[in-house]
Parts: C-alpha cells; structure tokens; sequence
C-alpha cells in the first residue's frame, strides 16, 4: 500500500515539470577531444572512457580559480575547465560563513535546481556550526544558456557533453575548494543530491582534502539511473535506439561512482549514504548495490533509509528530517 502511494505521490511531484523535451541524440565526440584514433564515434567513446579510468588524477585535475570575484554571498570566478558556452564558463557560488573553528561543506544541489536549492541547508548548517559554500552545477541557474529552459546539457541524449559537463562540474568543486582554504578553512566535507551526489564523490575520490562525504541519493551507475528513472524518460527516449544500457553504463563510467570507489580505500574518508525506500528515480536496488560496495571494500560508512521517495524527500516532514540527519553527521565526522 505505502509503496503504491508513493508512487502516485511521486509521479505527481515529478509531473509539475511540464518543460521537459526530447532531445536528439548525439556521440557529442567533439566535447571530449582526445588523441584516440577510431572512426566509429561508439568506439571513440569506448576507448575515451578506458583512457580517462586509467588516468583519472591527470582528468580530473584542477588549477586555483582565476577573475575571482566575491560580492556579499556571491561568489563568482572564471571555470578551469572552459566549455565555450560564456554563460556555463563563470562559477557561481553562494558563501554562507560561521564560526565554524575551520570546518567548511561544499553543497552540490540537485539535477535541474534553482538558484533558491539548498539555501536553507545552508543555513542549517551554520545553525550547527557550519559554514557553507552551495556551488551551482554546469548550465544551471546562473550558468543556463539563454536558449534553455532546463539544465538539459548537463545530462542529455548527447553522451559527449554529458561527459564533459560532469567532469567541469567536479573540476570547478575542487577549484571552489581551492578557494575555501584560501580563506582559511582547514577541515573540509562535501554533501551532493541527486546528480550532485555523483559529482561529490568523483570530487572527494580525487581530493584528499575531502574528508567527509554526504551522499543523498545514490546508484552505482548514472547510466541506470538515467535509464530506470521516472525523471530521466526524456532522456532515454533520445537514446533508444542508438545505444543499449550495457554500452552506455560503459561509455559513461567516467562519471559513474562506482569506477571511483577504489580510490577512497585506505583514505579515512567517511561518508553517509543516504537512499529512499520508495525512490523511482534512484532504484532502491541501485542504492542497495553501491551501500554492498563500501561495505565489500571495506570504506568506512553509515546509511540512512528514507521511509519516502526521491521527490518526497523535499517534502515536509522528511526534509527536515533529512536535513538535521545529514548536519548532525557532519558535525559528528569533521
């Protein structure tokens, strides 16, 4: 019965969304030149991934931000990684100090989140002595194109851009981090929702100033989540037909957790992984898979189960039920 009205439930909350539109697909190979030579663009991305999993440090690397610009909140510096899209090409960021003895969370809103997302976490977290830096993903408010509606060139039919977008999203994090300890913060966690949950870990997997993860909402494989979700149909209605799963998880492991996980391994890093029982957007079973995979390799971990869906979890009372659960942790862990 519970499961039958979360779903109702959810499908309403993920209907409210009336702008989502099919897009055409596309290998995107020109998002993410390389020196690999194959005709076949399934083979060239083929080939991408094996060659960013096998030199992930040098793929992910970053330089400190450039043009930095800080006006009350706001936050803003020129993208390490450019994607020639002006607009996208300038990070924005909101600040929101305590006085938090060093210890600073980098916040990674959701797929397709405003610029109001995650503003009162934020503020939560100072409440618990926290301060706070919430950084907007790639073609998100700020950063959208004029020509968009949705952040759909973050994660789209087009399997090159989405590489590339992911990718500059982990590396404008570490550059926001560069500028966090610039100012003095020493002591650093990072919580992620949904997409940003995906960009959090990639970001800590290859930071070792990152010593404490959130992770809300969570699968192994964006490849999956893309193809089972109630949210993502638009997007694999782009796809069908030109690529199966199985190729796609493949061609899009450089963004998926679970080709980073070995690298968290004798780190000390922890994280919490938080998962919804009633989630038709992250599969339960996906999150079930990632949570045996800390535990085979032994990372050091807690898990919280939501007793609601992926949707609902934004929804009094669950929210603040979720928010004081990852604030608490963090406080405890950094």
């Amino acid at each position: 019965m519970l499961s039958e009205i979360f779903y109702r439930w959810e499908k309403r909350l993920a209907a409210r969304d009336t702008n989502r539109r099919v897009r055409a697909f596309e290998w995107g190979t020109e998002y993410v030149p390389s020196g690999i030579r194959a005709e076949d663009p399934r083979r060239y991305l083929f080939e991408y991934a094996r060659e960013v999993l096998a030199e992930s440090d040098r793929y992910h690397a970053c330089s400190p931000p450039a043009n930095v610009r800080l006006s009350g909140r706001h936050l803003s510096f020129d993208s390490p990684l450019p994607s020639g899209c002006p607009e996208n090409d300038t990070v924005h960021a909101l600040h929101f100090p305590a006085r938090s003895d060093g210890r600073v969370v980098v916040v990674l809103p959701q797929w397709n989140a405003g610029l109001g997302s995650h503003q009162s976490l934020c503020r939560m977290l100072n409440a618990f002595g926290l301060s706070a830096l919430r950084v907007s993903l790639p073609y998100h408010d700020l950063r959208m194109p004029a020509q968009l509606e949705r952040a759909d060139y973050m994660l789209s039919p087009n399997l090159g851009r989405t590489l590339a977008s992911v990718r500059q999203a982990v590396v404008d994090t570490r550059a926001a981090i560069d500028w966090l300890e610039a100012q003095g913060y020493r002591r650093f966690a990072i919580l992620g929702t949904s997409l940003g949950s995906c960009v959090a870990l990639i970001t800590s997997a290859h930071d070792p100033r990152i010593g404490v993860n959130v992770q809300n909402h969570v699968s192994p494989y964006v490849a999956d989540v893309v193809w089972h979700g109630i949210s993502t149909q638009h997007v694999r209605m782009g796809m069908e037909g030109h690529v199966t799963l199985e190729e796609l998880r493949d061609i899009w492991m450089p963004i998926s957790p679970q080709a980073y996980l070995g690298k968290m391994r004798g780190t000390g890093k922890r994280s919490l992984l938080v998962h919804a029982l009633y989630d038709y957007s992250f599969l339960p079973r996906l999150s079930r898979q990632l949570i045996r995979a800390y535990a085979d390799l032994g990372l050091p971990h807690s898990t919280c189960a939501l007793h609601c869906g992926h949707y609902t979890s934004g929804v009094f009372p669950f929210n603040v039920f979720l928010g004081y659960t990852m604030c608490s942790y963090i406080r405890r862990s950094l």
